[in-house]
């Protein structure tokens, strides 16, 4: 299942999980006029692709002013966002998330894979020490035995 990261913050909203507020805008008007909902900055901006390795690109951005948000909607809407988990086509950018900027005290990453290697499945956890480090090692790497739940 693929998830933009809009969709999987509603998903954590529904089940009362917190979640900056947030919309997903397909123009550079609705994205100014996402902000004045919001209420006043800095907003982070964020193009919505099946990737990681976005910010990097230039995909995410923190923004204080609603020009400053036209302006990157403009930028990106209808083009094609490459990162290094995309081919050299990248992905369509048909989507940008406006949001309210947060202090992030601790970033933490947390996915499920199926191993059919391992005898029982597992919840693999990473701890990210910098933000917007990767540190998953990749499809074919061994998770480390003590972060398995």
């Amino acid at each position: 299942m693929n998830l933009h990261e809009y969709q999987a913050k509603q998903l954590f909203a529904r089940y009362g999980l917190p979640a900056p507020v947030g919309y997903a805008c397909t123009t550079p008007r609705e994205a100014e006029e996402a902000a004045s909902k919001i209420g006043a900055g800095p907003w982070v901006v964020k193009c919505q692709v099946h990737a990681g390795g976005r910010g990097k690109a230039g995909g995410v951005k923190v923004v204080n002013s609603k020009e400053d948000i036209r302006a990157f909607a403009e930028n990106w809407l209808g083009k094609r966002l490459v990162t290094y988990q995309t081919d050299a086509n990248g992905q369509p950018v048909n989507q940008i998330l406006v949001e309210a900027a947060t202090d992030i005290a601790k970033e933490l990453y947390l996915g499920a894979v199926v191993d059919r290697s391992f005898p029982s499945r597992g919840l693999y956890g990473l701890h990210r020490r910098r933000r917007g480090n990767r540190k998953s090692g990749g499809r074919n790497s061994a998770p480390d035995p003590q972060s398995c739940a």
